[in-house]
């Protein structure tokens, strides 16, 4: 079986692949599966898939920039006229030798030359969408996908028959963590409840500068896993050292990124997360049951971690804080709150394990496979 991946090039569409390529593996013998990725130059997700065996191709890939403006327009014509024609060619070619039986797309505009250059060759394709609405790229390639996967219910844009939802993919490792691990890794006191902070591959400045500002206050109830960015980490520890009282740097642990095997761990540890709100992220926490306090990326393409998270929040297992709202105060309150009221915990704890769909890559995986049996 040869299975073409593709994605929009951002760590939301790696990831989930990640998850699906191993409850392949698990579904099929691995002698039998040969796999393949394309989609634009990216680093991150070259990094990744290598770890899984999976070599990786590029291809060129157009954008649409909704902000105003002119060079933004001119950008929009050059990469319609010229990246994306460019891009179909390259991956109709890189299709037409590796001959896949199938091609799955993780959506975003960096798919779209991939897709349109299956259906030029009439390999079939399967399409998966994280967020609870649908970027346009995703809603064009619907129309020609035989079968949708969604992240949530009732998903707007799709055409009814080919939907179906099974919640985004999470890798099952993420739900083995162990708290004497992360206790070892981050050198945890383990005396107060633990806050976890991600801000990310590259890190939030503005999570970070909320954060450092009411440091002291957070420290003397929580103690902080704060994954800070790789380029940001050092920053935040020369800042912290300087506001922290000294009996208190023992609370607080500040990690650049969080590689999967301590991630797990961080979770494992952590009584409450603040997170941005990524799909991937978002499913990982429900179904680990993991409170959670989100803020939404204000710049995330079409408003997604905004309509992810009030989506989320809506079955109680969260709770949003605009950056608008992202004040010291206001969020060291909330802290409180919570912390003071259990009850409260128990109760986002528990929806977000009713939300989750911890065995969604394995469904979507069963799918693929009966579907190249029987075609």
């Amino acid at each position: 079986m040869k299975i073409l991946l593709t994605g929009g090039g951002t760590g939301g569409h790696v990831v989930p692949l990640v998850a699906l390529i191993r409850e392949l593996r698990r579904v099929v013998p691995a002698k039998d599966l040969k796999f393949l990725y394309l989609g634009p130059k990216d680093e991150f997700a070259k990094l990744v898939l290598s770890h899984e065996g999976i070599a990786t191709g590029t291809v060129l890939a157009g954008k649409i920039r909704r902000y105003g403006g002119i060079l933004p327009t001119l950008e929009n014509i050059l990469d319609m006229a010229v990246k994306m024609p460019i891009g179909i060619m390259q991956a109709f070619w890189k299709i037409f030798f590796f001959s896949p039986d199938v091609v799955f797309s993780k959506g975003g505009y960096g798919a779209l030359p991939i897709t349109i250059a299956a259906r030029m060759l009439g390999v079939p394709v399967f399409l998966h969408e994280s967020d609870a609405v649908p970027g346009r790229a995703n809603v064009f390639a619907s129309h020609f996908a035989l079968k949708v996967f969604t992240s949530y219910p009732k998903t707007p844009d799709f055409k009814s028959s080919k939907v179906m939802h099974v919640g985004n993919f999470v890798r099952r490792e993420m739900l083995t963590g162990s708290k004497e691990e992360a206790t070892s890794i981050f050198n945890l006191v383990g005396d107060k409840p633990v806050l976890l902070v991600l801000g990310g591959s590259q890190g939030s400045q503005r999570m970070n500068d909320m954060i450092l500002a009411s440091l002291d206050d957070l420290l003397s109830d929580f103690e902080i896993i704060h994954q800070a960015g790789f380029k940001n980490a050092d920053q935040v520890r020369k800042e912290a050292a300087v506001v922290i009282n000294p009996a208190m740097e023992k609370y607080f642990h500040v990690v650049s990124f969080m590689r999967e095997t301590d991630l797990r761990h961080a979770y494992a540890a952590s009584d409450l997360i603040l997170s941005r709100s990524g799909a991937a992220t978002i499913f990982e926490l429900a179904a680990l049951g993991k409170p959670a306090i989100l803020v939404p990326l204000p710049e995330s393409a079409q408003n997604h971690q905004v309509r992810n998270a009030y989506r989320y929040a809506q079955t109680g297992a969260a709770l949003v804080l605009e950056e608008s709202n992202l004040t010291p105060r206001f969020f060291l309150e909330k802290l409180r709150y919570l912390f003071s009221h259990t009850e409260e915990l128990q109760k986002m704890a528990a929806a977000a394990k009713s939300f989750a769909r911890p065995e969604a890559a394995n469904i979507a995986a069963r799918v693929l496979v009966e579907y190249l049996k029987t075609a």
